[in-house]
């Protein structure tokens, strides 16, 4: 048994030894602890409840605008594209569904009827609608399906169109959308924070014909774009992209880019900053003098670590937002930072884009982050034809609907809007077999501690545990028993994916809702 010992105590040695040295690369961490969980195990915190009180105390919008929550308990809300009718769908990586959600019909900035159009699927992401068809962007294939707007409804099967994109890593959702030359765009994220790819469609935006013909890459070099659209006016396509993590608060800058066809950008070299030659990184960029100096520098910096995800240019003409712009204004969402010592981000910004090439930022929406406090993360952004504005929040399970009208900067909706009170989904004992869950409760203990979850969680009524674990606790209040099964086999990082048989996770599952009723 000695030499047990000897291996168990220099495996510890080498766990103590790499948590010193991440403690030594990672920037200090200055805001609360409890904050800090919650952006690595979002999950295991109470998302915060989406009221009108809330809102009003918290939110800021531009003057002009007026906000109400068009729909809530949408699990990881992510991409939305608006039908032609005025309806959204809504892609759920973390249900592996797609939603259809009802355009507002009774005036009061909210839909009333919200179905499920595509489940099982696998981490979708992107959508977008082309000549009659669905497109969606799963974590390693691209899918459609016939899809009649007017009604909401699918028609025949869903067809795969395109197997075998690059998978699992940091940044493995895919973002789509059709050109205005009728071709498939479609970004694939880098597998790391640094690293040189095998892939060669990692870090990089691919085109498609839409039978899902692939034409090869059209630009390269960009770490993790998950968001572009094309401005109305000049049909010039541009990209947010975010900048790698581990140097320092304040570099390197997130990016947008104006895509060109076969250009590369930078990544893993090089960081780009607008009008500036781009920075050779500290890990991959010496000896690479040739490389870095052919890449594209962005057209603007973000600010570092903000993260920049979906971006829309704004078409309506009525928009406030575009009266005082000689060419074109963009929405950004600013998802936030999680490894800086002062959090920043968390909001969505409009970008101003005048003749001249000068682009000005502003804050569209924010509040969502004050004094360290987060009650919610933009992450994706459309507009509807008659010019609503939709942004997903996949931290407080949100959309946010946005529409033109009277207001002074603060958030306010119609005069009749009702308060909107969020509802947790509570997981209920008797949704599984009476001697499946005994079997789970028998079973769970050893699968919990042999999958490695004791490592980092335990279960109690603290929300931190003095060894630093995260408490696992109240989860069955805010997880369906689908829910938790689909987040462990999608987990958010740093969190690894569960590796047993479905027999195990399903048991896993019921033994961490009962665990946390």
């Amino acid at each position: 048994m000695n030499w047990i010992r000897r291996i168990g105590l220099g495996l510890l040695a080498l766990a103590v030894i790499a948590g010193l040295g991440i403690w030594y690369v990672l920037p200090p961490v200055s805001v609360p602890f409890l904050g800090t969980l919650a952006n690595f195990f979002p999950d295991y915190f109470d998302a915060p409840s989406v009221n009108s009180e809330l809102i009003n105390k918290r939110l800021k919008l531009a003057d002009g605008y007026y906000l109400t929550v068009f729909a809530q308990d949408i699990s990881g809300a992510r991409v939305v594209r608006n039908t032609s009718v005025g309806d959204l769908l809504v892609s759920s990586s973390a249900l592996n569904q797609v939603l259809w959600l009802q355009r507002d019909l009774s005036g009061d900035g909210q839909s009333a009827l919200k179905k499920v159009l595509l489940k099982d699927l696998n981490g979708p992401h992107g959508l977008d609608i082309f000549d009659g068809y669905l497109y969606v962007a799963e974590e390693n294939r691209i899918g459609r399906i016939a899809f009649d707007e007017a009604n909401g409804e699918t028609r025949g099967e869903y067809e795969v169109l395109v197997r075998g994109l690059p998978a699992g890593g940091n940044h493995w959702r895919k973002v789509i959308r059709f050109g205005p030359d009728g071709l498939l765009y479609l970004t694939v994220g880098s597998s790391c924070n640094v690293c040189l790819e095998e892939d060669e469609r990692r870090a990089a935006m691919l085109r498609f014909t839409p039978e899902g013909e692939y034409l090869g890459l059209y630009a390269s070099g960009l770490r993790n774009s998950a968001g572009f659209d094309w401005a109305p006016g000049s049909q010039v396509l541009f990209a947010t992209d975010n900048g790698r993590d581990l140097l320092g608060d304040d570099f390197p800058p997130c990016e947008m880019n104006e895509i060109l066809e076969g250009a590369f950008y930078g990544w893993p070299f090089a960081s780009g900053m607008a009008n500036a030659s781009p920075v050779p990184d500290p890990d991959f960029g010496a000896g690479r003098v040739a490389v870095i100096a052919s890449s594209q520098v962005p057209v603007f910096d973000f600010p570092a670590h903000n993260a920049p995800l979906g971006m829309v240019f704004l078409d309506g003409e009525d928009h406030p937002a575009k009266q005082q712009v000689v060419n074109e204004v963009a929405l950004v969402a600013l998802h936030g930072s999680w490894n800086r010592s002062e959090k920043d981000g968390y909001k969505v910004v409009s970008l101003s884009f005048n003749a001249t090439g000068d682009i000005q930022m502003k804050d569209f929406l924010s509040g969502f982050l004050q004094d360290g406090d987060v009650i919610g993360r933009p992450a994706e952004i459309s507009e509807s034809y008659d010019h609503f504005i939709y942004i997903s929040d996949d931290y407080a399970n949100a959309i946010y609907r946005v529409g033109v009208g009277t207001g002074t900067g603060l958030v306010a909706g119609p005069p009749d809007v009702q308060e909107i009170e969020a509802s947790a989904i509570v997981y209920k004992s008797l949704d599984v077999a009476l001697a499946e869950r005994d079997n789970a409760m028998q079973e769970g203990p050893a699968l919990f501690s042999a999958s490695g979850c004791s490592t980092c969680h335990t279960f109690g009524s603290d929300q931190a545990a003095p060894d630093g674990r995260v408490v696992l606790e109240g989860v069955a209040k805010r997880k369906s028993l689908d829910a938790v099964l689909a987040y462990l086999v999608r987990p958010k990082p740093p969190m690894p994916r569960f590796e047993g048989s479905s027999e195990a996770s399903r048991l896993l599952s019921v033994y961490l809702l009962e665990k946390t009723l």
